[in-house]
């Protein structure tokens, strides 16, 4: 076939695609092999960047050389490489490389995942892999969900299922409370599906950073009084900044008696379930409503992999489900089961192949073990921090997230910080605000990072402190 016609076909010829294929695998591969000898990440400057790459596309075919090497000169070099084993900044997402080839496989077959019809294979494996949550979760049988994009996406979906099943979704006077350590993707969720900030009651967390359980009782009791109506609590399943929990079986509890919603944002956290230290962490999460979390997070899955999980799985399908006349071939048959009736999207795609090759490729015990690493990684960098003189741990290591501070400093002095982390490139931490205090935090939760990477970025820590101005 000529190469002009085979161009209007937007089609490769087998040799052209094998060796496009290959080229890209050994690109990643190259990647994953020396992730450690890379800098931790760059951040690169619009100046340059929005100039390099604003320009109208080509009339003319280019050759997959000079793209793939334009794209390691341009673009790879300039991205946070939040797999490498010293990325401890916001929640890392360490993938593994099975996970990236089923994302390959799931692009490559184009899998519809939208209904039964356009992929029913690809529905079954969705519809087992979400058992696979439920029953870690120990959620009932009655309880289902789906893949969504991430964490962001998941409240979203459960929180307006609450709004339907709750409010019938009528939000005038609804009043819904969650912790000052809440996610803001909890806020998000709520501006876009109708609530004004005079109905959210954001509560001052307690010591542990955890959401009081006095200072909520209080509070929806005061608002019943007042004529409103108390709708939902939102509880942490491991915050960002610190990995605190909130007290979910006292949640849950208090939840039923006040016939409220209890929705849990586990997005970083809800994972280590899988673990025994993380179903003990984690007591009461099965007795939640509805729940989220990311397996790009700490299943180590590629980006994007998140995931909604609700007690009654009906109540998404009685929220999302609408049946226009081009789906009639899609709803006719009553035992199929369509994803799209439990969610926003239509058109989906593939997420649970990577979960699902993930785990029968390493299996099920490598994954605990990678997540109990997690726990273990932060409590030898909160030992070294208490060896180090110059530093003070905030809060201790809980859920694989430890925070410090450098005795003394300014401000100021975080600020400067970040800045000389993202020059050196070694490694990098991130800070956040506890009550008003700035602190460095790690989290740990790579399975890559060994022993010598935590001690050795504490000391490289510790170096650039010293060598900043006073």
């Amino acid at each position: 076939m000529a190469k002009g016609l085979m161009d209007e076909k937007l089609e490769l010829s087998r040799e052209e695609m094998r060796a496009l294929g290959y080229r890209v695998v050994d690109l990643i591969t190259d990647h994953f092999e020396h992730l450690d000898k890379k800098p931790v990440g760059v951040k690169g400057d619009p100046a340059i960047l929005r100039p390099a790459l604003l320009e109208p596309p080509p009339d003319r075919p280019g050759s997959a050389q000079e793209i793939l090497a334009r794209l390691e000169r341009d673009i790879f070099p300039n991205i946070m490489n939040i797999c490498h084993p010293r990325f401890f900044a916001f929640v890392p997402g360490p993938s593994n490389f099975v996970s990236v080839m089923a994302d390959a496989l799931a692009a490559g077959f184009n899998v519809f995942n939208g209904s039964w019809l356009g992929g029913s294979s690809a529905a079954a494996m969705e519809l087992a892999v979400i058992d696979w949550f439920r029953g870690w979760c120990g959620f009932p049988e009655e309880a289902g969900g789906l893949f969504v994009s991430g964490g962001s996406m998941a409240n979203l979906t459960a929180l307006v299922a609450a709004r339907h099943a709750r409010l019938d979704d009528r939000v005038e006077r609804a009043v819904i409370y969650y912790s000052d350590q809440t996610h803001s993707s909890i806020d998000r969720a709520l501006r876009v599906i109708g609530f004004s900030p005079e109905q959210i009651r954001r509560i001052p967390s307690d010591a542990e950073f955890s959401l009081p359980m006095e200072a909520l009782t209080a509070l929806v009791e005061r608002d019943r009084g007042a004529g409103l109506r108390p709708f939902a609590v939102i509880a942490n399943a491991g915050t960002t900044s610190t990995g605190a929990i909130d007290p979910l079986r006292e949640i849950a509890t208090f939840c039923h008696a006040e016939n409220l919603w209890m929705h849990v944002d586990g997005a970083y956290g809800a994972a280590a379930v899988i673990c025994e230290r993380g179903r003990r962490l984690l007591d009461g999460i099965a007795l939640a409503d509805s729940l989220s979390f990311d397996p790009h997070k700490w299943l180590f899955q590629t980006i994007e992999c998140g995931c909604v999980l609700l007690r009654d799985a009906a109540l998404l399908k009685a929220t999302y489900r609408i049946m226009p006349e081009y789906l009639a071939d899609v709803h006719r048959n009553v035992t199929e089961v369509n994803p799209c009736d439990y969610g926003i999207q239509l058109t989906r795609g593939f997420r649970a192949l990577k979960v699902w090759m993930s785990m029968q490729y390493f299996g099920l015990h490598a994954f605990r073990a990678a997540v109990e690493r997690g726990f273990l990684l932060a409590e030898l960098a909160e030992a070294k921090l208490r060896r180090m003189p110059g530093w003070s741990v905030v809060t201790p290591a809980q859920m694989g997230i430890v925070s410090f501070e450098r005795r003394g400093a300014p401000e100021s002095f975080y600020h400067q910080m970040h800045d000389a982390m993202l020059h050196d490139g070694f490694a990098l931490a991130t800070s956040t605000v506890l009550k008003g205090r700035t602190v460095l935090r790690l989290c740990t939760i790579n399975p890559r990072t060994t022993d010598s990477d935590v001690e050795r970025t504490l000391d490289w820590l510790d170096a650039l402190a010293e060598s900043l101005p006073a």
